[in-house]
């Protein structure tokens, strides 16, 4: 005779659905903290209805990442509430590259198993993350993998969506010699490198996340989970008001990885490392790790989160305008043409930081 103990039954496999219905009750009130007029319909339904609205020719921009291994910061940790804030910046930032308007989100969120408050403290983050970059949460899924992943291990993705103007698309075909390159700091290491980070910081170094250090004013792990910063709403206010010619999201690869890809053939975005001086974390990983200064860059953001090159009569008018937005930036440097030292490169960091 089957006992009640040993009936097969999709909870006995791992997976409980009574605390995913829980779950989706407690992220109700994030989802309408993150909405916007266009949005149609509520929460629970199979698809998320949004109303495009009034445009003359709109192309659609789309995006789609994750947060890499800075969640396993998180889950040791056991602090979940700002990772989402990443997710969405992650996104949203790579679509204003090309000047479009963040619309909505949507989210994939997979976990060994649901624990419902996390997951409220996960999508609160998403919920933070959208409202800062001025998109609607649009919905998501949450996934529990029992015997795949463990009991307190999650993976978060995300893609969004976005709209431009045909005529009003940025990009290398607008950026012309002599424009300006200004460079927006970043808040620390946004979601890029930490697999270095860890293994310098954690793993090769044994640093506690909870150890106070002195010169970060705070905790390790305090400072690997700062949230990375958003700067849709600011480049979007930007292009709005100056001549924009593109924008550089620096994310893996660095600073001069990532701009290559905005500048075009037969020109040169070239910036001066002496122009900032990269945050503390750096510099720890940096002497920490022994660290070549080859590979620093080639890793991390190094201070510089966003790019914009702008033309040369809006320099002062874009630097006003950020920092009236209360985003911190400079002049990194200009966009010249090509010469026989440059071998090809469409981006080079020339001088030396001083710290």
């Amino acid at each position: 005779m089957t006992t009640p103990e040993s009936e097969v039954s999709y909870a006995a496999a791992g997976v409980n659905i009574e605390e995913g219905d829980r779950a989706v009750e407690l992220i109700k009130d994030h989802a309408k903290r993150a909405t916007r007029p266009e949005v149609r319909g509520g929460l629970g339904g199979f698809a998320g209805l949004f109303a495009l609205g009034n445009y003359k020719q709109p192309l659609l921009a789309a995006g789609s990442d994750g947060v890499g291994t800075k969640l396993a910061v998180a889950q040791a940790m056991d602090k979940h509430d700002t990772i989402g804030i990443d997710l969405v910046a992650m996104c949203v930032d790579d679509l204003v590259v090309c000047g479009a308007e963040p619309l909505f989100l949507q989210d994939y969120i997979a976990v060994g198993k649901v624990v419902p408050e996390k997951i409220a403290d996960i999508v609160g983050g998403i919920a933070e993350g959208c409202v800062q970059a001025g998109c609607a949460l649009l919905g998501g899924e949450t996934a529990e993998h029992p015997g795949v992943m463990g009991e307190n291990e999650y993976d978060v993705s995300a893609t969004a969506v976005g709209v431009v103007e045909a005529e009003e698309v940025l990009g290398p075909d607008r950026v012309r010699e002599g424009d300006v390159i200004i460079g927006m700091a970043s808040s620390g290491l946004h979601s890029n490198g930490y697999s270095l980070a860890r293994h310098v910081l954690l793993e090769k170094a044994g640093l506690p996340l909870d150890g106070h250090i002195e010169e970060l004013g705070h905790t390790l792990g305090e400072e690997l989970l700062e949230p990375t910063r958003i700067y849709a709403l600011d480049c979007l206010a930007l292009a709005n008001e100056c001549e924009v010619r593109t924008f550089c999201h620096v994310t893996g690869g660095g600073l001069v990885g990532n701009m290559e890809r905005v500048i075009p053939e037969g020109k040169v975005a070239e910036m001066h490392r002496a122009t900032w001086s990269p945050p503390e974390i750096f510099r720890t990983i940096r002497s920490v790790g022994k660290v070549p200064d080859t590979e620093m860059e080639k890793t991390f953001n190094k201070g510089v989160g966003m790019v914009a090159i702008v033309a040369p009569e809006d320099r002062d008018r874009a630097l006003a305008m950020l920092t009236a937005r209360h985003v911190e930036c400079w002049e990194l440097g200009e966009v010249r043409g090509t010469t026989d030292a440059d071998e090809g490169a469409r981006a080079v960091l020339v001088g030396s930081h001083s710290f």
